[in-house]
């Protein structure tokens, strides 16, 4: 899969997703990085740990989060995208559901549109990456916790994501999926849907798995967020073991040297 001006070997590599959230409100690293000479510092700490891709942020989706307006998300992700294409060469993932805020980062250089609605909260995203070339990640999401079958509705759902993706004109090789933890699901669905999570290998698209930090990993440990680093570790490890292609994680250094680790005894040091 190409992303940007990097080829990413998806089938047999585990890359890391740096989170850059540009937010005054995000559950863990809010108004951190909503400054771009911190952001840009922030890119180059996050490229030296070891990271593949950025993914920039620009209105929080934490619980009880605060919706903003397009324009405000524009603001705070466009100029930020657009120094960091200028001063690194990284591939920057946009992490927006809003068509308006996708085109405006697809002018100033985004390079991956990530959607946490998977194409399904705006009508017209699908037809704005479509017709940029973009690759996507289309991540399982909704508005409840109340499946009858868990495991088989998540992929039904997913199946509906990648429908309205195929019918915009996005291309299969464009496509990554992502379950989703920690959207639309309970504590012990969280956990399921990482622990089966090998099971959406079926649909043949790369899988991205999103756990840094989360509420799952503080209600397994009993931790606050400042101390959820080894639960992260232990997701970033199962993600390796069942085939994930991406990892997006807020503690670059400290996963992949999880992930280098893991793929060394996993393939006997070739990779």
């Amino acid at each position: 899969m190409k992303i940007g001006n990097r080829e990413f070997d998806t089938k047999n590599h585990t890359y890391i997703m740096g989170i850059l959230n540009v937010t005054p409100d995000s559950f863990s690293d809010g108004g951190k990085w909503n400054d771009r000479d911190k952001a840009l510092h922030r890119v180059e700490e996050m490229l030296s740990e070891g990271m593949d891709i950025v993914d920039i942020g620009g209105e929080s989706t934490r619980p009880g989060y605060t919706v903003i307006t397009d324009q405000e998300e524009i603001e705070r992700t466009a100029p930020v995208i657009e120094a960091i294409k200028a001063n690194f060469d990284v591939p920057v993932s946009l992490d927006t559901y809003k068509s308006q805020v996708a085109a405006a980062g697809i002018e100033v250089g985004a390079d991956l549109i990530n959607d946490i609605w998977g194409l399904k909260f705006d009508e017209k995203m699908a037809g704005v990456i479509a017709k940029s070339g973009l690759p996507c990640c289309l991540m399982h999401n909704r508005n409840n916790t109340s499946y009858e079958n868990f495991m088989a509705q998540v992929a039904e759902e997913l199946t509906q994501s990648i429908e309205i993706a195929q019918k915009a004109g996005i291309a299969d090789e464009k496509i990554i999926l992502d379950p989703g933890v920690g959207f639309g699901k309970t504590y012990e669905q969280n956990l399921e849907v990482i622990r089966r999570l090998e099971e959406l290998n079926a649909f043949g698209y790369p899988l991205l798995l999103g756990c840094s930090r989360k509420s799952v990993i503080g209600l397994a440990l009993g931790l606050p967020v400042e101390e959820r680093v080894e639960g992260t570790l232990v997701t970033t490890v199962l993600a390796v073991s069942k085939g994930c292609s991406f990892v997006r994680v807020h503690d670059v250094k400290a996963n992949d040297r999880a992930v280098r680790m893991t793929q060394a005894i996993l393939r006997g040091g070739n990779f």
